[in-house]
This record gives structure tokens, C-alpha cells and sequence, in this order.
């Protein structure tokens, strides 16, 4: 699933694929925000992005279903 972070003043977001749930990165992006952490998310690459919380503008996190490749119907 993609997950894209906006940081506050700065033009581009953060856009890393995960293996979480949604439920999962609700639960970490709300707990850092809630605690004034920093949030700390990796890919599956072993790419670890970290957030100070009191940075974030918005967490946009992708639908958890799998992108189908090819032409069959």
C-alpha cells in the first residue's frame, strides 16, 4: 500500500510503499501525533522514513488491495 506524508513548509510530500494495514499506520501516525514522536515507518526495501510529528500537515494512506498487473478481465 502507498502512503503518502505531507510536512508542513515544504513543497513535496513522502511517499513510501508499506506492509502495514491501514489500521496499523492509523494507529502509529495517531500515537506519534498524540505523543510529539517521531513517526517511523519502513518499505519493504528496508527504507526506514522517520517524521518528527509536530512536521506533519497530513498522512494519505492508500487502499490496502493488491494492483492487479496485465489484461485478463
Amino acid at each position: 500500500m502507498e502512503i503518502r506524508i505531507g510536512i508542513q513548509n515544504v513543497a513535496r510530500e513522502v511517499v513510501l510503499d508499506s506492509e502495514l494495514s491501514n489500521a496499523e499506520v492509523n494507529e502509529l501516525v495517531s500515537k506519534a501525533i498524540a505523543d510529539g514522536t517521531v513517526l517511523a515507518l519502513k518499505d519493504p526495501k528496508g527504507r526506514e522514513v522517520l517524521v518528527p510529528s509536530a512536521g506533519i500537515a497530513y498522512v494519505e494512506v492508500g487502499p490496502e488491495e493488491v494492483r492487479r498487473v496485465g489484461f485478463a478481465q
